[in-house]
């Protein structure tokens, strides 16, 4: 963040022999490559290097980070290394005035908890099976009868993004408490999947939580779990909530997906049709069939 508070991005790469800039985490004024000492200020411009008055003709002035695209999004920030990219309300357009909604004070929010989960499995297994419900009867017990009504969830596609909808459980069976008078969306689930690794998810009571799919290999995906709470919000309420959810939806996906990972490398598997139901619902993998698109998109270019 500059002096005037704009938040700024670079590729960390010093512009004189390519040396790294910056390890690790931390607070500076400015940027010093530890390999010649050539100095550069938050803003990207290059302020001052060892003996630099003996470069005949050296224009200053010249010299500047390469800088990185980035977007705030709901609080949250996205870097894009795409300049000409159009913009994430152009990709996914009403996600953020409806996050904005189910979660009023989302741009208040704090981290709680931060759960890492390695997959052994190639990140669109995951992703697809994030993005289906049609297993969710079969195998979450707890998210189907506990957090959500299953029989209601329905998948569609927003621009470049799947929205997922479903009402909460009746209180009765819910797994943890909720106060349905705190927001109009309080008894609602929704979750926002923006293609191609990224999901906004608001479980019942306005509770934000995310994902993100960091690929290792073609074999393997750490999908990152962050938690959120507003001032307003009680925290324990939300760790329990997220352990919970680790020891059943987690895991359970687990198996799902590395199973799914083990079949694709059988000679005996001969891919069957998708269920394209045209009335969508939970049974549905119209889902499914989008993703596949998206991604014959970007591989066509």
């Amino acid at each position: 963040k500059t002096n005037n508070n704009e938040i700024k991005a670079y590729y960390n790469v010093c512009q004189h022999r390519a040396h790294r800039l910056v390890q690790g985490t931390g607070n500076a004024p400015r940027l010093i490559c530890p390999y010649h000492a050539w100095t550069y200020e938050l803003t990207g411009e290059l302020r001052s290097g060892p003996n630099l008055s003996s470069v005949p003709d050296f224009d200053k002035q010249s010299i500047c980070l390469t800088e990185i695209r980035i977007e705030n999004f709901c609080g949250f920030l996205f870097a894009n290394l795409d300049p000409m990219a159009k913009p994430m309300r152009v990709w996914f357009p009403n996600v953020f005035e409806e996050l904005s909604a189910f979660v009023p004070d989302i741009n208040d929010l704090v981290p709680v908890e931060w759960v890492e989960i390695p997959e052994k499995c190639n990140w669109k297994v995951s992703v697809e099976n994030y993005s289906e419900c049609y297993h969710c009867q079969l195998n979450h017990p707890t998210f189907a009868n506990g957090i959500v009504k299953a029989n209601t969830y329905d998948i569609q596609p927003q621009g470049y993004c799947l929205r997922h909808t479903t009402e909460c459980q009746n209180l009765e069976k819910m797994s943890y408490p909720i106060d349905l008078s705190a927001n109009e969306f309080a008894g609602q689930y929704s979750s926002w999947f923006l293609w191609p690794m990224m999901s906004f998810q608001v479980y019942p009571g306005n509770l934000l939580n995310t994902y993100h799919w960091r690929p290792v290999d073609h074999e393997h995906v750490v999908v990152h779990r962050g938690w959120f709470a507003s001032p307003n919000q009680d925290v324990e309420v939300i760790r329990e909530l997220a352990k919970q959810d680790r020891e059943t939806t987690v895991e359970e996906d687990i198996q799902l997906v590395e199973s799914v990972q083990q079949g694709l490398g059988s000679r005996g598997y001969k891919p069957g049709p998708l269920v394209l139901d045209p009335n969508s619902g939970v049974k549905s993998e119209h889902s499914i069939a989008e993703l596949q698109r998206w991604m014959r998109e970007s591989v066509d270019g």
